[in-house]
């Protein structure tokens, strides 16, 4: 743990300005008030309730930032943790929330491992710190320990098939480097470029982290610790920790059947075994997000009258205007361009989206009985939230 806690000194990552703070909000998944809202609490939350919140292995400050201001610029009431081993990253991560003027967070140089002693908590994020730790079990069991009734976590961990290329480089400079952190990067950077072009890492076209400068090479490719999971894999290493997989704001690339084709091929299978299945098909994913929690029975939104449906990324109106003009909703998501189809009718309906109308006033806004809006949004919606494009929460509405 002492040998990763430099690392981070000597290269926090990932690299923040808090100078940027002024520019722009950094957002993504886990770990969005809307998206913890529509995994882990069915879209229902009281948000006037004040949200317990651990950052777990907080780095320089991402997922802190994302939820401290999403939470106050809804005006919800929220306490957040963030610890993190590297003092360096954590300088960054107080520098971004003081550039926000954003309180309410209780900063701690420490170990996630120790997050029981501050729990417990209604939300965990932790995001590319579980597979860095020498031993993972105990960090998974950690976090679980820290969960409050009816509490959960999102997650972030790496994945073998879609970093190919990068673990025969680490062992290699790992058996070759010894020094200091700066004296490893000068030399992996050398060697690096003396690397044939048929290198399966510069051959894989989903790894750009080495690009992003010096702590984003070192931490891609120089991490002392790094260990990734399969889908399958990290299902059972939340179950020795006593969590269950909730559900992926990526849900769309673990669907074994636009790859497989003929449905007849997997009939039969059950969940787990699909996910695996596509995992394998596809080979490009380099990390698992997911959302955990001790019972998973009844955790993500379903649409219903009162569910209060989210787009993310653009208005209900401009997308209601991109499917009327092109007749599916295109997108680009992991580098991978895709149509989705969504109907006209439902378009119609998608312009009432707001973030605070629930179905039942969208239903009637666009003129639609409540059997004829179901039989219209309930696909719409499941192409949607499948590929996180839409969440249900009761963020803005209390």
């Amino acid at each position: 743990m002492d040998d990763i806690a430099a690392q981070y000194d000597a290269y926090p990552y990932p690299h923040r300005d808090p100078e940027d703070e002024k520019k722009r909000l950094i957002t993504g998944s886990p770990s969005h008030p809307l998206e913890i809202d529509h995994f882990l609490f069915a879209g229902q939350r009281d948000w006037s309730r004040s949200f317990r919140v651990l950052v777990a292995g907080g780095g320089t400050g991402d997922a802190l930032i994302q939820l401290a201001q999403t939470l106050t610029s809804a005006g919800k009431p929220y306490e957040i943790t963030y610890l993190d081993l590297s003092a360096a990253a954590r300088r960054v991560a107080e520098a971004r929330a003081r550039a926000r003027g954003l309180r309410g967070i209780a900063f701690h140089t420490a170990s996630l491992l120790d997050a029981a002693q501050y729990g417990p908590f209604d939300y965990i994020d932790c995001c590319g710190v579980l597979h860095h730790l020498p031993e993972p079990q105990l960090g998974f069991d950690a976090l679980g320990a820290a969960l409050a009734d009816g509490g959960g976590i999102g997650m972030m961990v790496y994945a073998p098939y879609g970093r190919a290329g990068v673990y025969p480089l680490q062992e290699a400079f790992g058996a070759l480097l010894q020094g200091s952190p700066r004296d490893r990067l000068r030399q992996a950077r050398a060697i690096f470029a003396r690397l044939p072009e048929g290198h399966p890492f510069k051959r894989n076209p989903h790894l750009g982290d080495h690009l992003e400068g010096d702590a984003g090479f070192y931490d891609l490719l120089l991490h002392g610790q790094d260990r990734p999971y399969t889908i399958r894999q990290l299902v059972e290493t939340l179950g020795a920790a006593g969590l269950e997989l909730v559900g992926s704001p990526q849900a769309h690339l673990y669907d074994p059947g636009p790859i497989v084709g003929d449905p007849r091929l997997i009939v039969g299978m059950d969940d787990l075994a699909r996910m695996e299945l596509a995992e394998k098909l596809r080979g490009t994913i380099k990390t698992h997000v997911v959302y955990a929690a001790h019972n998973a029975a009844g955790r993500v939104a379903r649409p219903g009258p009162g569910a209060v449906p989210h787009l993310k990324g653009v208005s209900g109106s401009k997308l209601a205007d991109v499917i009327t003009r092109k007749g599916v909703v295109p997108v680009t998501l992991a580098g991978e361009k895709m149509e989705l189809p969504v109907s006209a009718m439902a378009a119609r309906c998608l312009r009432h989206v707001t973030g605070r109308a629930n179905l039942s006033q969208i239903g009637a806004a666009a003129g639609l009985d409540p059997i004829a809006f179901n039989a219209v949004w309930a696909p719409a919606s499941d192409e949607l939230t499948r590929h996180g494009l839409m969440y249900y929460s009761t963020l803005l509405t209390g």
